[in-house]
């Protein structure tokens, strides 16, 4: 670790990018960041084996009288005879294949994918060389990222990479608090190291504060994903924006750009929470979304399970129109989505996944020329249907109308999106009113034809004082319908 932290250091002092916010501020989010609009996350790890809850097992199933710790007992015995380490053996991955999960991410229209790196767990599913707990040398034993990212690579995907070993430092904490295989003493290196205690109130200044020895060994394994993988999106998860982790993440930054600049390519870091100065990266919202239009460029990070990132046996799924009106409404706002999917243990995609990824792709296919690439339109939207601002605001389904539509423009069209369609066959787009120039309408310019996307390519229309009427025949759909609005 030592020589990488000087490494590190080298990198930084002969670099473009120091790490201050000031020098950070020289950043630029990339042009081809601008243009995708939608990407695959990926969250599968050993949690996938007890397949209870969520991604939290290996948190909860020490948290005595807690459902998780009451399903292990029942199920594998006492902690101290299996504890969470013991899932390893049974995580191989046997039917594990990069090529067809790039190629099913592909037919679902994602533009670029990054899956979980390391979570919370410590596990790292890729080789390491700072840690023999990884899926290369143990359980799988296979580089799962570096397979991903080879494949990504080869289909014309954007690789990425997410890191959420942060919160390992007090992740596996409450399993000293009675007899389990957590016990002390610990070294660097363990599995289950550090397992400090878990702050009741995770805020910016909690105690116990993450050590430097532990905020070194993190900064260096995320150098180590960006060279070993050369990730062109990194994601962190929360609780990076602790007051103690400031300077690693500075360090991190500049590291990574750095190094992105000696390859000739362009990069982002995805953060929440205020982690990272304003400018120096992107903004990202879990599972919610902006009400308005910002005028930076953002992302979403959602899953198509609204109980859990990864795979279990109770996933409560979302309806791929549910999730393909939030992107279209992230999109026609300035932001893209993050969508994650949870394969089981032995590396299959479950069909539930699978069949919102289908679902997803068949509608891009047809409608992807208001996604790809699209700019923002002088308003994101017009409707009765309001958006709750904020995270963790998207798991219930939004009952949206016929007057809900979001706008995103491409060359000389404005691309009315309806959100709901079902049963109707006439809209009224009210932002494409006429007007006369002493008023201030949203649009005072010529419109020269309508086409229903994968419907109607001349439909009925006419345009007054309330706006742009459109009548159309034989439109069928549960998702989200596109008028192509040609204009000059």
């Amino acid at each position: 670790m030592k020589y990488y932290l000087n490494k590190i250091d080298e990198v930084i002092k002969h670099g473009k990018y120091k790490d201050t916010w000031e020098s950070l501020q020289q950043y630029h989010v990339p042009q081809w960041y601008e243009k995708v609009k939608f990407g695959i996350f990926i969250h599968w790890g050993i949690y996938s084996v007890p397949a209870f809850n969520n991604e939290w097992y290996s948190r909860n199933m020490y948290i005595q009288g807690s459902p998780e710790y009451e399903h292990h007992i029942e199920t594998y015995g006492k902690h101290k005879d299996f504890g969470y380490k013991d899932f390893i053996p049974m995580f191989k991955a046997e039917n594990f294949n990069a090529a067809e999960w790039i190629d099913l991410f592909s037919k679902a229209g994602a533009q670029y994918v990054i899956p979980v790196a390391e979570h919370h767990d410590g596990f790292q599913m890729y080789d390491s060389e700072l840690s023999i707990w990884n899926a290369k040398n143990m359980g799988p034993k296979r580089d799962i990222l570096g397979e991903l990212s080879g494949e990504c690579i080869k289909s014309g995907l954007i690789n990425g990479a997410s890191s959420h070993r942060i919160e390992h430092w007090f992740f596996m904490g409450h399993g000293k608090e009675f007899d389990s295989d957590i016990k002390e003493p610990m070294k660097r290196g363990d599995f289950y190291w550090p397992a400090m205690p878990e702050p009741e109130h995770h805020d910016l200044f909690s105690e116990p504060a993450p050590t430097d020895e532990y905020l070194n060994d993190w900064l260096c394994r995320c150098c180590e994903i960006v060279d070993k993988y050369r990730p062109r999106i990194i994601y962190f998860d929360w609780w990076i924006e602790h007051s103690s982790i400031k300077p690693y993440l500075k360090k991190f930054a500049a590291y990574y750009y750095n190094r992105a600049e000696e390859w000739g390519k362009e990069v982002v870091i995805n953060y929440k929470h205020d982690a990272f100065e304003f400018g120096t990266a992107v903004v990202d919202i879990e599972r919610g979304q902006f009400a308005d239009t910002q005028p930076y460029i953002w992302q979403t990070d959602t899953a198509v399970a609204k109980n859990s990132w990864c795979y279990t046996k109770t996933n409560d799924y979302k309806t791929a129109s549910q999730i393909i009106c939030d992107l279209v409404d992230i999109v026609s706002k300035n932001g893209r989505m993050l969508l994650n999917i949870g394969p089981k243990p032995d590396g299959t995609i479950p069909d539930e996944d699978k069949n919102i990824l289908l679902e997803i792709g068949t509608w891009l296919k047809t409608n992807g020329e208001a996604i790809y690439g699209a700019k923002l339109w002088r308003k994101p939207s017009e409707g009765p249907t309001l958006i709750k601002e904020g995270q963790f605001t998207d798991s219930d389904a939004r009952q949206f109308t016929s007057e809900d539509i979001r706008f995103t423009v491409n060359g000389s069209y404005i691309y009315a999106v309806c959100l709901n369609m079902k049963d109707k066959n006439s809209i009224c787009i009210k932002s494409l009113a006429e007007a006369d120039a002493s008023s201030a309408p949203n649009f005072h310019g010529i419109i020269r034809s309508v086409e229903v996307l994968g419907y109607d390519k001349n439909p009925n229309w006419f345009r007054d004082d309330k706006g742009l009427h459109i009548t159309t025949i034989n439109i069928e759909s549960d998702k989200p319908v596109v008028f192509k609005i040609l204009t000059d």
